[in-house]
């Protein structure tokens, strides 16, 4: 008990700082839709599906290999730190480079002509993201959550601040619509034409700016490049850098390809591009469940590596999956059933709330991602990091096909298929191995009897509508508590040894 209580007050600290940075940051959604066009917000859409593949490869695994080495090989902790950081910091800004002299040849191929400096700035991002990233994941293994929490909670706040400066006041001021006495200093700079450039550039400003911050939460490092140790880390990170671009293709080439896959006019009146904007939208209002998952994640991984000598740490692994299937399906019918309050009050502009039907199927998927990341700590543990590989590698093939398949048919819902078909191929494949490999007592049917009871309750709460909006929001969310209601009859026996504990 004392274990999970540690993992749960973790996850709390990291959830709570990514719950009030993302609600803060999930704010510039409707601050896009009303001072962006459609073509914007598609632009947006495919330029961070771009950053979030290169992340991949500007970090190729390093993150878990320093937490794998760092706790689990009987190496000084400052050692592992300054080999990877040197590493990392050496491959990053020489990647980082190459992308920025080919900005040009990037933009042409991405049909953004003329705008060579979008792909200069997303270098620079990728650049600073990989030197930071290892910095990150000292304070998660030293347990420095709250450090971890209010840096990126400060991150957060700077990006918003300036998207809210750019996009907002200066456009304002350059309008005349007040603080008319700044028009020629803000006429100096600003460029009205200019829309996600300066969500690009609201980015790259809040992180240069937290590069001092984290020098001094993570101090010096001593350049350092051990040939053996680094050796051994790159055999662990290769099938880890390959899980990770297959991951990220499941992850955003719903996202990326969308607007080339779909058929022109399939929306009348809508471009490819604004319609991968509406796309891209609604695919942000399964944040609620994301923001979840990576809460668990930054907690849980550093946790996993230190329980896993311990003889208890298969049945302590399939109690955290219990209750994390348990939590997540909760929020997933809660976010579900309100999507009718929810999707107005955040996609306030006419056409957005077309993609709505996409949202309980993202949030599903994005469930589906947690158990994965459940699951997967079989092969981190055990060293068979390869099997990350094929299985990442399959959904990707499962993505890829899907998203070829049904978008030119189904348009939103075919690219949101592709993700739930993917994380759900994945966490099979995944469960069938482990339990090979690295047998844990997951259990499996009752889980599976809660994902599909809240799949279809959350389905069921969205397409109900009463006259009244009053009865409309009970009954949606009746069946919130009918599903808590199950699970207090499920879960009585052990909902009563854990209070027995915690009154102890």
């Amino acid at each position: 008990m004392s274990q999970l209580r540690k993992l749960a007050g973790q996850t709390a600290i990291y959830g709570i700082s990514s719950i009030l940075g993302r609600v803060i940051n999930f704010l510039l959604l409707p601050l896009y839709v009303t001072y962006l066009s459609k073509e914007d917000l598609g632009s947006f859409t495919a330029i961070y599906a771009f950053i979030a593949f290169f992340n991949v490869i500007f970090t190729y695994g390093m993150e878990t290999t320093f937490f794998r080495f760092a706790t689990g090989k009987g190496l000084h902790p400052k050692r592992v730190f300054n080999n990877v950081q040197s590493l990392v910091m050496t491959t990053s800004l020489s990647l980082g480079t190459l992308l920025f002299l080919s900005a040009e040849q990037i933009s042409i191929w991405m049909d953004y002509p003329g705008k060579a400096y979008l792909f200069q700035w997303t270098a620079m991002i990728l650049t600073i993201d990989a030197i930071l990233a290892i910095p990150y994941a000292k304070l998660r293994v030293e347990n420095k959550s709250l450090s971890f929490a209010l840096t990126k909670f400060l991150n957060i706040l700077l990006n918003v601040g300036f998207n809210i400066f750019f996009i907002v006041f200066c456009h304002h001021v350059y309008q005349g619509d007040y603080f008319s006495f700044l028009q020629p200093t803000v006429n100096a700079f600003y460029n009205p034409d200019w829309g996600v450039d300066y969500i690009l550039l609201a980015n790259l400003l809040a992180n240069g700016l937290i590069i001092p911050l984290m020098i001094f939460l993570t101090g010096k490092f001593s350049w350092q490049l051990d040939g053996a140790l680094l050796k051994s880390m790159w055999l662990y990170a290769l099938p880890l850098l390959f899980m990770g671009l297959a991951g990220v293709t499941n992850e955003v080439f719903s996202r990326f390809l969308f607007e080339y896959i779909l058929p022109e006019n399939f929306y009348p009146g809508l471009s490819t591009r604004e319609a991968a904007g509406i796309f891209g939208a609604n695919f942000k209002l399964a944040i609620f469940m994301n923001l979840i998952i990576q809460a668990f994640k930054y907690a849980a991984e550093p946790f996993f590596f230190s329980q896993s000598e311990d003889k208890n740490s298969p049945q302590l692994y399939a109690t955290v999956m219990h209750w994390f299937i348990i939590f997540c399906s909760t929020l997933m019918i809660a976010v579900a059933v309100n999507l009718n309050i929810i999707g107005p009050m955040i996609l306030r502009s006419p056409g957005y709330e077309a993609g709505l039907v996409i949202v309980p199927m993202l949030l599903m998927g994005y469930l589906m991602l947690g158990v994965y990341f459940n699951l997967s700590i079989w092969f981190k543990i055990t060293d068979k990091t390869i099997f990350s590989f094929y299985i990442t590698g399959t959904g990707a093939l499962v993505t890829i096909l899907v998203i070829v398949l049904l978008v030119p048919k189904l348009g939103y819902i075919g690219a949101a298929c592709s993700t739930l078909a993917t994380y759900l191929t994945m966490s099979v494949i995944c469960y069938l191995y482990g339990q090979k490999y690295y047998p844990i007592p997951y259990q499996t049917l009752k889980g599976i009897f809660y994902l599909v009871l809240a799949f279809g309750l959350s389905y069921l709460g969205y397409f109900i509508e009463l006259p009244s909006k009053v009865a409309t929001f009970m009954v949606h969310n009746s069946l919130v508590i009918a599903f808590l209601a199950i699970i207090i009859i499920l879960e009585k026996k052990e909902l009563s040894l854990i209070l027995k504990k915690l009154k102890k």
